[in-house]
């Protein structure tokens, strides 16, 4: 991986940059808002109308949570005051996923609400 370009693909606007040149927090963050985004493309929240919108997967949203939760804890002493933030996020996609289930987890056991084994 030595001297491979990152590009900026969907994570932003930034000009690529070799990879051993990017601070780890920040490969970090970018994954984390990846993931934030593509959980709530599949939750529906992106569309104009998200209480039915054109597409939902909550499948795949479980799973997109479920490593979004195990990033952000593993990340969080890295992340400093960042990490809140993410939290924030995290928690409002894992409520948007309990809304949207029609059968709901009970508590405790929704994506990402289970420590780590």
């Amino acid at each position: 991986m030595e001297g491979e370009d990152v590009g900026t693909g969907a994570v932003g606007d930034l000009p690529s940059r070799d990879l051993q040149d990017i601070p780890a927090v920040e490969v970090i963050s970018r994954a984390a808002v990846m993931l934030m985004s593509a959980a709530a493309e599949q939750l529906g929240l992106a569309d104009p109308d998200p209480d039915d919108p054109a597409h939902r997967d909550l499948d795949e949203a479980r799973r997109l949570i479920t490593a979004l939760a195990g990033l952000v804890r593993a990340a969080a002493p890295d992340l400093g005051p960042h990490a809140a933030a993410f939290r924030d996020g995290l928690s409002g996609l894992q409520a948007a996923f309990r809304e949207y289930s029609p059968h709901p987890d009970a508590p405790g056991e929704g994506p990402g609400e289970r420590p780590a084994r």
